[in-house]
């Protein structure tokens, strides 16, 4: 299993994880001979024509309307990828975020917000203020965050990945059609329970735009329902269809303890449950702990979400049915992309859907081996 980023023991009270690419230099260390009295002399006037000009061109600034911060060296251009959490999901993203600012030169920089909401607002108004040349953002409440979104967008160009604001003036979401990517979940339920039964959803949140077509998408293929992205059920009460009773939708807010809690609980409360559903990348490996805590590895069925390496594992042992993957390193390297292209005023990068779809796909035993090989070969991971 892959390790989520995770703060150093000295860094616990800042409440963001960051990964930045970018050219550095040193600094020129200035000389301590101590001048003579001659050279004090001949050099003092020199460092006041320079001190005075330095102030009447900060006067001149302020005058223009720059004066409310440092100006922005001239150089190459920088772009934060913003994620909506900390998980293995993300590592792959930024390995995606680092290549294609490598290919396209541009500066850039993953952003993880470690506490939630409040977090990521304060990540997005700390990167206007640094003057940033584009932003990529997972929003984690896309409705409540309109204000924050459209102010940002006035200020440079903003895309949304993975989860979309569509009521915002992002420029373009990125990603895939996340009621399609559960709908291929809930396929994926139904083969491993040909004859139906009981199913528990587990996910991290449902205020994201992703998680909640995600998971109406898996509740209609299992149900057997057409397709209808506006379709909503309630996360509270029994659905009951097609020889299935899915008993219910368990949120964990990111909380890993939490959301190996609801997987013991799920356990415990109903012996006979027949399938766990994992629909964000940390539930999966959780499930597995709590099931393997239980002793019932391949007892109850396991569909999951995502590529974290106990899911692949899983499959690989037979304890997983499959998975459903997105292509968090395509999110990444298209995001950079993208913005690397709106920073130069480039909008024909822009589809006139506003949707840049990256397919998902499922991933059984027959297809493990070669998709993780091709994973471990994007990120550089053995």
């Amino acid at each position: 299993m892959s390790q989520s980023i995770q703060s150093p023991p000295h860094e616990l009270a800042r409440p963001s994880l960051s990964i930045s690419y970018m050219n550095t230099h040193s600094a020129p260390v200035a000389s301590s001979r101590v001048l003579s009295k001659l050279q004090i002399l001949i050099v003092a006037p020199w460092i006041a024509g320079l001190i005075a000009a330095m102030f009447v061109a900060g006067c001149n600034k302020s005058a223009d309307g720059g004066g409310g911060g440092a100006s922005k060296p001239e150089g190459k251009k920088k772009v934060a990828f913003v994620s909506n959490g900390v998980a293995s999901f993300w590592t792959i993203a930024a390995a995606g975020v680092k290549a294609a600012g490598e290919k396209v030169g541009v500066e850039t920089e993953t952003l993880m917000p470690v506490e939630g909401i409040s977090d990521q607002k304060r990540i997005i108004e700390d990167l206007l203020t640094r003057g940033i040349d584009g932003i990529a953002v997972s929003p984690i409440d896309p409705v409540n965050q309109t204000e924050l979104l459209n102010r940002a967008a006035k200020r440079t160009p903003l895309v949304t990945h993975d989860s979309d604001a569509p009521g915002s003036d992002r420029a373009v979401y990125i990603g895939m059609d996340n009621y399609g990517a559960g709908r291929l979940c809930g396929d994926l339920v139904r083969e491993a329970m040909p004859k139906g039964g009981t199913v528990m959803l587990f996910i991290g949140r449902l205020e994201q735009d992703n998680a909640k077509r995600r998971r109406q998408g898996v509740i209609d293929a299992i149900l057997g329902r057409p397709s209808n992205p506006t379709n909503f059920d309630p996360p509270s009460g029994v659905i009951e269809g097609n020889g299935f009773r899915i008993l219910g939708t368990l949120t964990d807010q990111f909380d890993r303890a939490k959301g190996k809690a609801n997987a013991e609980d799920a356990l415990a409360k109903y012996p006979d449950l027949g399938c766990m559903v994992g629909l964000f990348a940390y539930n999966p490996p959780l499930m597995l702990e709590a099931l393997a805590q239980a002793n019932k590895l391949g007892q109850v069925k396991v569909v999951a979400f995502d590529e974290d390496d106990a899911t692949l594992a899983g499959i690989q042992k037979g304890s997983v049915h499959g998975t459903v993957v997105q292509n968090p390193y395509m999110y990444g390297y298209k995001s950079v992309e993208v913005l690397a292209e709106l920073a130069k005023g480039n909008q024909s990068v822009i589809p006139a859907s506003k949707f840049i779809d990256i397919p998902a796909r499922q991933i059984r035993k027959a297809e493990v081996d070669a998709f993780w090989a091709d994973l471990k070969a994007k990120t550089g991971a053995k």
